[in-house]
């Protein structure tokens, strides 16, 4: 999730101005909203020290009336709380109906501050985890709305702001010892952060990681995130309760601030025709080897493949089967799900073909066209596509624990490469078969599937299974960074066994 997020956005201060207005009033009036309803609301503040909480929350609470909230501060534990389950101390700290708790820091001190400390035994950080998960679960299935956001800036600025701190008498008290170490050793502290997001994420409290290096677009970006979720909430407070209310209230904010992933990739990445041959014929004879290897040691591999129509998602998939001994490997093209498929959840027909030990299974589209094709064109409810992240993660991380090997590659193209290669189709005959006016329909549909695969790549790409975009505009480069990809994630694997 954390390697996804582009740190370099801002926002200049007449927009600032100018949305935060829009904000504070939408919330003041949604605060009042959630009382008349009985909705309770808790927002939880996690990240990186020296990221801005405080200030965050106090731009928060500016709109707010001061009766219908509280702040709390949440530092190590005490004796008394020490004597109780880890949770006892925030089940009695969760608002009352009406009522705004927010959390400057969490019971994910458990999972991050502590285990970083080697206060919280390792042994102990699966179980922590159920049972957060189980926590937030059992707050949102009562109707309390559970909004949780992550601040996220580099080392550089953290040791920066750290610094800016310490100079001054007034302010160096706020940074302790425990902060510098941590700064010291950031990526092993990331790591543990970025666990702790891909383990609870959920569709009933998912992450907002804001991007925090700005300090008025991190601003603007806690208020709006604040105000889409409890507009969502209160709407679907009214519906159940038979109120009419007007639908275009809901989204003040909209994807404002939708995390962009996409828009960063360089698609003028490219090989010229003599390099394409040099690394295509190295890396496919590499590959030869390193599949009787996989076999040998009886390790499995996952490739799932998706992209754009006409990204090059064949093209790749047969460089990179050309030197496969063909009994160990099979390619699974994901079509529309026949009626068999339809009577069973959404993921049983994947389990079907995944490998067994020691065997390649390479997915042509996968199972996240729940999250793609089937939220765009209203093949599920919004329920089942959000639950979905959650459920895919879920299954790879068992397919990976199992001891595979888990590969995504999106394979990205701009919208002008797609319509050349859209038209090189319809004009060669035996290319044809290519192209369907069901792409063509996609095409129109450009920017709401981006949304959708923007959000997928932040919400899916794991430790375990890592999404990763290949430049496709040239199709040479992309081919190559296929396979070179496959290549080292076997050797690396191949390394630790």
């Amino acid at each position: 999730m954390l390697e996804k997020i582009n740190l370099s956005k801002k926002m200049d201060k007449r927009e600032f101005k100018e949305t935060m207005n829009v904000l504070t009033a939408r919330l003041g009036m949604l605060q009042r909203e959630c009382r008349e309803l009985g909705i309770p609301v808790i927002v939880v503040f996690e990240g990186f020290g020296a990221a801005g909480k405080g200030t965050l929350i106090n731009r928060l609470i500016q709109p707010l009336d001061p009766r219908g909230f509280k702040v709390y501060s949440i530092g190590p534990e005490s004796k008394e709380e020490k004597m109780h389950p880890f949770l006892w101390r925030f089940w009695t700290k969760t608002p009352a109906d009406g009522r705004i708790a927010i959390f400057d820091r969490s019971w994910y001190r458990r999972v991050l501050l502590e285990r970083f400390e080697g206060l919280t035994a390792e042994g102990q950080i699966g179980y922590a985890y159920q049972e957060i998960v189980s926590f937030e679960k059992m707050l949102s299935d009562s109707g309390t709305v559970i909004i949780k956001l992550f601040l996220d800036i580099t080392q550089e600025e953290q040791k920066k702001r750290f610094h800016k701190l310490l100079a001054n008498e007034e302010t160096a008290w706020r940074v302790s010892k425990k902060d510098l170490r941590r700064n010291k050793h950031f990526e092993e502290y990331k790591v543990m952060n970025e666990e702790m997001l891909q383990k609870t994420d959920t569709d009933f409290a998912p992450w907002t990681v804001v991007e925090a290096m700005d300090k008025e677009y991190a601003a603007a970006k806690v208020l709006c995130t604040v105000v889409s979720h409890l507009e969502k909430q209160i709407e679907e407070a009214r519906a159940s309760a038979k109120t009419p209310e007007s639908a275009n209230r809901r989204h003040t904010a909209g994807t404002l601030f939708q995390a962009s992933v996409l828009d960063s990739v360089d698609l003028s990445l490219s090989y010229t025709q003599e390099e394409y041959k040099m690394h295509l014929k190295k890396l496919q004879k590499k590959l030869s080897l390193l599949h009787s290897e996989l076999y040998r040691r009886r390790i499995p591999v996952v490739l799932g493949f998706e992209g754009w129509d006409a990204g090059g998602k064949g093209g790749a998939i047969k460089r990179l089967t050309k030197c496969l001994d063909p009994r160990g490997y099979a390619v699974n093209p994901t079509a529309a799900p026949n009626d068999i498929e339809k009577t069973h959840h959404y993921l049983w027909r994947f389990w079907q073909n995944m490998p067994k030990a020691g065997h390649i299974a390479i997915f042509d589209r996968t199972w996240y066209g729940r999250v793609m094709v089937e939220r765009i064109e209203g093949f599920c409810t919004c329920e089942e596509w959000q639950r979905a992240y959650k459920e895919i993660n879920d299954m790879e991380e068992h397919i990976a624990n199992a001891g595979a090997i888990v590969i995504k590659f999106w394979m990205h193209i701009d919208k002008d490469e797609q319509e050349r290669r859209f038209q090189e189709r319809m004009s060669i005959p035996e290319k044809q078969w290519k192209i369907t006016d069901e792409d063509w329909r996609n095409r129109e549909k450009w920017d709401a599937y981006e949304e959708a695969v923007d959000e997928m790549l932040i919400r899916t790409s794991t430790t375990y299974a890592p999404w990763v975009i290949v430049e496709g505009n040239d199709k040479y480069y992309a081919r190559i960074k296929v396979l070179k990809t496959v290549v080292d994630a076997i050797e690396e694997r191949l390394k630790q066994t």
